[in-house]
């Protein structure tokens, strides 16, 4: 599934609810824990692809063998950084993907940067969501 937004304030919550929608549609709504990081992962991204390029940007999701994978892509050049939590109001986005993700990245895409997350999709008992592509 991939949807492209405009730089509007709206956005960032459109694409949250994108990715609930497009993950019950996977079947995925069995295991909360990953819908509820994904959305508030994919809005951290959202948020810096607002912010730091103000531009469209595209949310990418793909899953399977356990594993969803969302990719924010943007005009951007800057690739993210990793800041301390501290007590400052804003830069944590990276800390909290870092923390939460299974793994993550950023990558030059032509002119601009896609970053990406993945997160597993399969609890203690194995996977019991459909496979990806089926509704």
């Amino acid at each position: 599934m991939s949807v492209e937004y405009d730089p509007c304030p709206t956005v960032v919550r459109e694409a949250r609810a994108e990715v609930r929608k497009q993950l019950e549609g996977w079947g995925l709504a069995e295991t909360p824990d990953v819908v509820d990081t994904a959305e508030l992962l994919v809005s951290e991204l959202a948020t810096n692809a607002l912010l730091h390029s103000a531009s469209r940007f595209t949310l990418t999701l793909s899953a399977a063998h356990g594993v969803l994978r969302c990719e924010v892509a943007d005009s951007g050049r800057h690739a993210p950084r990793v800041l301390d939590a501290g007590t400052s109001e804003s830069g944590r986005g990276m800390f909290l993907v870092e923390a939460l993700a299974l793994r993550w990245g950023c990558h030059q895409d032509g002119p601009g940067k896609t970053v990406w997350f993945e997160l597993g999709t399969c609890g203690t008992d194995g996977c019991t969501a459909r496979p990806f592509g089926e509704a």
